[in-house]
C-alpha cells in the first residue's frame, strides 16, 4: 500500500507530485577543512542546511562561523562514534568506562555496532543532552538534530532523543520509511520493523518527517555535480533529506581519511553555480529544517 501524502508537505502548501529537497551538509566542525567549504557553499546558495559535530576539535570555530551567518539553517549532528584511526574525539561528559560510551582509549567507539553493544542508554541521553545544551549555550539558533553515522537509530536511544528534541523545540530528522526501505538502509528485520513503527508513531504526534534519504558518496571522488543531477532526476515525489559531506582539499583532511577525495568532490559539486541553475530549472523545490520547525506541535 502506498504511503499517504506527507502531512508536513501538505501543511507547507506543496502538492502530492512535488519533489522537495533539503540539501544537508553533515560533519560541520569535524575538521578545519569543513569550515571553508561551508562558507563557500553558503555563498553559492544551493546548500540549505547543515549540522555541527559538537565533540570535535573545530566545533567552536564552526559555531563562530554560524553566528556570523544568522540566516543559516543549523542543527546538531548528534555524535556518539569516532570512526577514524588516528583522528579521534570523545564525550563532552563522562568517560567512565562503566557507562560503555568509550573504547579502551577513552574515545567514542569507532563503529555503531560497538556503541549499540556497550553504551548505557542513560549515559547516551546525558551525552546527547550535553551536546544540545552546549550548542544552545554558544548562541546557536538550532532548527534540528540528526545523528552521525545514524548511531541514534536504535530502540534504546530513539525515544529519549526525540524527547530531547521536543524539549529544545527542534525537529528530529527521521524518515517515514516502510520496513523494506529501512532494510535497504542496512537494518535487520527486527530493527526495520521497530523503526517503521516508530516513524508512524511520531507522525501521529504531529512531528514533521522526511520521506526519503539519499547521500552523495563521501569516500570516492569524481564528477559529483553530474551525479547530483542524476540523483535529482531520479527523485520520487515527497521530501528528501539529501546528504553531502563537503570539505576542502587540505593536508589535514588527507591525513584524516583516505577517502578525502569524496568529500572534496561533494564540496566542488555544490560550488558549481551551473548545478544551482540546473536545480532551479528542474522543478525541485529546496527548503530547510527551519521550514519544518514551524510545524512542530506547540506542546
Amino acid at each position: 500500500m502506498p504511503k499517504r501524502f506527507n502531512p508536513a508537505l501538505q501543511q507547507l502548501g506543496y502538492s502530492k507530485t512535488d519533489r522537495v529537497v533539503i540539501f544537508h551538509a553533515d560533519d560541520l566542525g569535524m575538521c578545519e577543512s569543513t569550515l571553508g567549504a561551508y562558507t563557500d557553499l553558503l555563498e553559492v546558495g544551493l546548500l540549505s542546511s547543515a549540522s555541527i559535530m559538537m565533540p570535535c576539535a573545530w566545533a567552536p570555530a564552526a559555531a563562530e562561523l554560524v553566528r556570523q551567518h544568522p540566516q543559516a539553517d543549523i542543527g546538531v549532528h548528534l555524535t556518539l562514534t569516532s570512526e577514524w584511526d588516528t583522528y579521534r574525539w570523545g564525550p563532552l561528559g563522562s568517560r567512565d568506562p562503566a557507562n560503555g560510551l568509550t573504547d579502551q582509549q577513552g574515545y567514542f567507539h569507532s563503529s555503531v555496532a560497538a556503541l549499540h553493544a556497550h553504551a548505557d542508554a542513560g549515559a547516551v541521553m546525558q551525552e546527547l543532552g550535553l551536546q544540545l545544551e552546549r550548542a544552545q549555550a554558544w548562541g546557536l539558533n538550532l532548527s534540528h538534530i540528526d545523528a552521525h553515522m545514524g548511531a541514534v537509530a536504535h530502540p534504546k536511544y530513539l525515544p529519549g532523543s526525540i524527547e530531547l528534541a521536543a524539549r529544545a523545540g527542534v525537529v528530529t530528522m527521521f524518515p517515514r520509511m516502510d520496513v523494506g526501505a529501512w532494510r535497504a538502509q542496512g537494518f535487520d528485520l527486527t530493527g526495520a520493523l521497530a523503526a517503521a513503527a516508530f516513524g508512524t508513531y511520531l507522525e501521529t504526534r504531529g512531528l514533521p518527517l522526511v520521506d526519503h534519504l539519499v547521500s552523495l558518496p563521501h569516500d570516492v571522488g569524481g564528477d559529483h555535480a553530474a551525479l547530483t543531477r542524476q540523483m535529482l532526476a531520479e527523485l520520487p515525489p515527497g521530501l528528501t533529506h539529501f546528504i553531502l559531506h563537503p570539505a576542502k582539499d587540505t593536508p589535514e583532511l588527507r591525513a584524516i581519511t583516505s577517502g578525502w577525495a569524496g568529500r572534496v568532490a561533494n564540496y566542488e559539486a555544490f560550488c558549481n553555480r551551473a548545478l544551482l541553475d540546473d536545480v532551479r530549472r528542474s522543478g525541485v523545490q529546496v527548503i530547510s529544517y527551519r521550514d519544518l520547525q514551524t510545524l512542530l506541535p506547540r506542546s
